[in-house]
């Protein structure tokens, strides 16, 4: 497994921490890997109870790692990692818990509507920055975000793709609460999911995600497909270009 995930399993909690704070946590295809192994282990471990996820004191994640996409992120490939990974998550039985520390930006965002509770830090932000890249969005968002936060704050957060609050988040339904400490505050609710029946637990959240099940994968795999030819594309291209030379992007040459 890469060093760049960090996990620690004891008394029935698997902590997963993103842990490339040099790149602000963002996400590798070697990422994305081990993340889908070890929610693949977790799934069939009776030992884990819940799964916690989090980033360093600093950062939760800054999204993908746009080096890495640019370099030949084989989207149009069948199981692909990320791929994997993203319905691994959506798929998963057990219950799933994460704490938003400092930015979130993208997949960062994206995962958390994936999840069953979610809490950050008052200096927490968010960001999906999909059109931003000449990409589209991910992970069903653009399915269950204007479900959740309704289509003119969910086209504001995908269309523009700028930085919005903890607080904004929250109205937004994509958060359970606000804490001072997140993790601390995410790891004391696992403390409680863990005592409490597993088979009801499991139960209860495949009832709970049922009667969308299939709509939410089919969206992710829809988002995947034009996503992967987005990242051949000449806006990505352009994006890329701009983000490097530290310039910004100039799209109006495009149609």
């Amino acid at each position: 497994m890469t060093s760049e995930i960090v996990t620690e399993q004891s008394e029935g909690i698997l902590t997963i921490k993103l842990n490339r704070p040099e790149r602000k946590n963002a996400l590798n295809i070697a990422m994305y890997t081990a993340l889908a192994d070890q929610l693949d282990t977790a799934k069939f471990t009776p030992e884990v109870k819940v799964v916690l996820l989090q980033g360093t004191e600093d950062c939760f994640t800054s999204g993908n790692d746009l080096g890495d996409f640019a370099n030949g992120a084989n989207l149009a490939q069948e199981g692909n990692p990320i791929e994997k990974f993203l319905l691994t998550l959506a798929d998963f039985p057990k219950p799933v818990v994460v704490a938003v520390t400092g930015v979130a930006v993208g997949i960062g965002t994206t995962l958390l509507m994936h999840s069953d509770l979610v809490y950050a830090s008052p200096q927490a932000s968010f960001r999906l920055p999909f059109v931003n890249l000449g990409l589209c969005p991910e992970f069903a968002s653009s399915l269950m975000l204007p479900r959740l936060a309704g289509h003119a704050k969910a086209a504001e957060w995908l269309m523009l793709g700028e930085f919005f609050s903890a607080q904004e988040a929250l109205e937004g339904k994509l958060l359970n609460a606000i804490v001072e400490d997140p993790i601390a505050h995410a790891k004391a609710q696992c403390e409680k999911l863990v005592k409490q029946p597993p088979a009801a637990l499991r139960n209860s959240k495949a009832l709970m995600k049922s009667f969308g099940d299939e709509e939410v994968k089919q969206a992710i795999r829809d988002e995947i497909k034009v996503f992967g030819q987005a990242l051949q594309g000449p806006e990505f291209a352009e994006a890329v270009s701009a983000f490097f030379e530290k310039r910004a992007a100039d799209f109006t040459r495009f149609q």
